[in-house]
Parts: structure tokens; sequence; C-alpha cells
């Protein structure tokens, strides 16, 4: 590295003899639109709390709905359960029943 001043002229912007009329009009639409008047963002901003609103209340009903569905699942599984144990215990009465029965003919055939 040198460390003599530095050199900044290559740098520099190029100067045009003939301003660009075209290029500056074109600079100036775009600075435009890049400015957004401020009654503009009172619209904008309704729009985007309507959409964000109305997203949130599909969610809403949507959770809703998952509830209810997840609450009817579980009741019907509840009753499948209860279903369940009441037949169990009759099979084991049966199978009781018939452990029984099948004791007595044993012992009838033994005499």
């Amino acid at each position: 590295m040198t460390s003599g001043p530095l050199d900044f002229s290559k740098y520099q912007r190029p100067h045009f003899e003939e301003p660009n009329h075209e290029l500056t009009h074109k600079r100036a639409v775009e600075g435009d639109e890049a400015e957004m008047p401020t009654e503009n963002f009172g619209g904008l901003l309704d729009q985007v709390t309507k959409t964000s609103t109305g997203e949130i209340n599909s969610l809403i009903g949507e959770f809703e709905r998952l509830r209810g569905k997840l609450q009817t699942d579980g009741e019907r599984i509840k009753r499948d359960i209860d279903d369940y144990r009441a037949l169990s215990e009759r099979v084991m009465q049966m199978t009781a029943s018939v452990s029984e029965s099948v004791e007595k003919v044993r012992g009838s055939a033994d005499r």
C-alpha cells in the first residue's frame, strides 16, 4: 500500500454534456410513485386490516369447528370404551359360567 494522497477522480460521476430529458422525466415519475400521498395510507391500512381480520376470523372459525369435532370424537370414544368394558364384563361372566358348567360335567363324568 502506498501512503500518498488518494486519487478519487476515477470514482466521480460522469457528467453529460446535454441533460437527458427522458431520463429526468422517468426519475420524476418514479419518485412520484415512490412517495405515496398520506391520504392513501388510510385506505391501504383499512385494506390490510380488513384482510388480516378476515383471515383471523377464518382461523377462529376453523379452530371452533375443530374443537367441536374433538369434543364429539372424545364423547364417541368414551362411549365406545364404556361399551367395550360392558362387553368385556359379559364375556368374563359367560366364560366363568361355561367354565363352571364344564367342571360340573367333568365331575359327573368322573363318578
